[in-house]
């Protein structure tokens, strides 16, 4: 069985990069009725932070990615959050002491050959003490770490499903800390022990640690466990070739719902950072990459987060929902004051204009209350329209609209093309200037009858005669 773990460290907010390892490891598992695992890597204690773990897990919901096994859903192997392992890692150091497989070294930090460019040191001279002196470390009290004693030549020879066959030689990997002082494994320790005794079949991870794999593999032979496969991720770079990087205040997941875009979309343009479908298709919802979704169509190229695409596509994730849903999603983003239009029409005529649910609050403001716009708002070459043919209209219209027994979208359109119909006009040299005088804005969400039907009867007048008055005193 297929089985893929997302082992995030609770050190910040869910990133880019994490959230696509974590939406790769999940598509994987669910593509082939697999087990999608969650696992803490706490054991840096000094760099967690005790709300990225409440990040985490809100990351996960948000993108609608369910964990199978983890805190709180023990499969049978538990625990899940590294901390809780310190035995299992001590067990098993204590494995790798007894084979040769690794040793004690007792330099302190200072004590270590500083590193030279073009020769760093590869080798601790720790691993050359016998077993007197080490016993006599020991008896005297000295501290110690635990290192993976690295063969002194040969070469190591990994595939990956994304970079191939790759070989690294022995002597350019340095002998690795697996058990720090104070009994905390390091990274890379506590991963191939967790991955090993749950099962994990399927590694994933950035293409940084590519150069660390052959390290782990030795570790694994050292055990004799049986190798999982790798995927390896391209990096994820901004459009002008930079690295995409939190630290460099880029966004989080969390920083681009709070933008305004949905979880559904970025989700979505996440998936296509680096891996293709195999057509021209790039709209999916989490269940159609669920099927489609396979890792020998992941690429080994960077690939680039495109704000314009994300853009776009969040568009098209507002346009699929049900206007039900729109509107629930749309509500928060309404002034309170706004309280006095109905709101459901209100969200009927954004849904289609919307990008970001962000520019809500921009876009309705004007049905709060009309800014104070110049009269040139009334020219339009394509109506015909223009400041002293506008007057005459908003004039000709004000006691037609007055009449009107049925105050909606459709009575409101037809008698406005009667209207124009019979005094000569076109029906876009009507439309116009009641629109400007309705909103003050060059663009709205909705044609100058939709405004009035969601304005009313009372505040539409209202602001048709507002605008008699502004082009009367403007053209006297």
């Amino acid at each position: 069985m297929v089985r893929t773990r997302f082992a995030p460290s609770p050190t910040g907010y869910m990133h880019i990069g994490n959230l696509r390892t974590a939406l790769y490891a999940y598509l994987t598992a669910r593509g082939h009725d697999g087990v999608f695992i969650l696992r803490i890597e706490d054991t840096d204690q000094g760099r967690n932070i005790p709300e990225a773990l409440a990040a985490i897990y809100k990351g996960l919901e948000l993108a609608g990615l369910t964990f199978d096994e983890g805190p709180g859903k023990d499969g049978g192997y538990g625990p899940y959050i590294q901390s809780e392992r310190l035995p299992i890692y001590a067990a098993h150091a204590q494995i790798l002491l007894d084979s040769g497989a690794a040793y004690r070294c007792f330099c302190g930090k200072s004590d270590q050959q500083p590193e030279d460019e073009d020769s760093p040191t590869r080798r601790d001279p720790c691993r050359f003490l016998s077993e007197t002196q080490i016993q006599q470390n020991l008896d005297s009290g000295e501290q110690f770490v635990i290192r993976q004693r690295i063969p002194e030549d040969g070469s190591t020879t990994f595939f990956d499903h994304v970079y191939g066959e790759i070989t690294i030689e022995n002597t350019q990997l340095d002998d690795q800390v697996l058990l720090k002082s104070d009994g905390f494994p390091t990274y890379n320790f506590a991963n191939v022990v967790d991955d090993h005794l749950m099962a994990i079949t399927h590694v994933m991870r950035g293409q940084e640690y590519l150069s660390s794999t052959p390290k782990y593999n030795l570790l694994y032979q050292s055990f004799g466990w049986e190798i999982p496969e790798y995927v390896h991720l391209p990096l994820i770079i901004k459009e002008d070739g930079t690295k995409f990087s939190k630290r460099l205040g880029d966004p989080s997941f969390e920083d681009l719902v709070q933008m305004g875009y949905l979880p559904e979309a970025i989700v979505n343009h996440i998936a296509l950072l680096g891996w293709s479908p195999g057509n021209d298709q790039e709209f999916f919802t989490l269940a159609e990459l669920e099927q489609v979704f396979s890792i020998d169509r992941i690429n080994k190229s960077s690939a680039a987060f495109s704000f314009d695409k994300l853009t776009w596509l969040n568009g098209e994730h507002i346009r699929a929902l049900s206007p039900e849903d729109f509107h629930k999603l749309a509500e928060p983003y309404y002034p309170e004051s706004l309280a006095c239009c109905n709101t459901r029409k209100i969200s009927d005529l954004l849904q289609v204009r919307t990008e970001k649910l962000t520019d809500i609050p921009g876009m309705v403001a004007f049905f709060v209350q009309v800014p104070d716009y110049a009269i040139d708002l009334y020219m339009h070459d394509k109506s015909k329209s223009d400041p002293e043919s506008s007057l005459q209209v908003l004039k000709d219209v004000l006691p037609i609209l007055e009449k009107l027994s049925v105050w909606d979208n459709d009575s409101l359109y037809l008698a406005l093309k009667d209207f124009a119909r019979d005094a000569g006009f076109k029906v876009g040299t009507v439309m116009w200037p009641v629109r400007t005088a309705l909103s003050g804005v060059p663009t709205t969400p909705g044609g100058a009858t939709a405004l009035a039907e969601v304005l009313g009867k009372e505040e539409t007048l209202r602001r048709i005669a507002a605008g008699v008055e502004k082009l009367t005193a403007a053209l006297a």
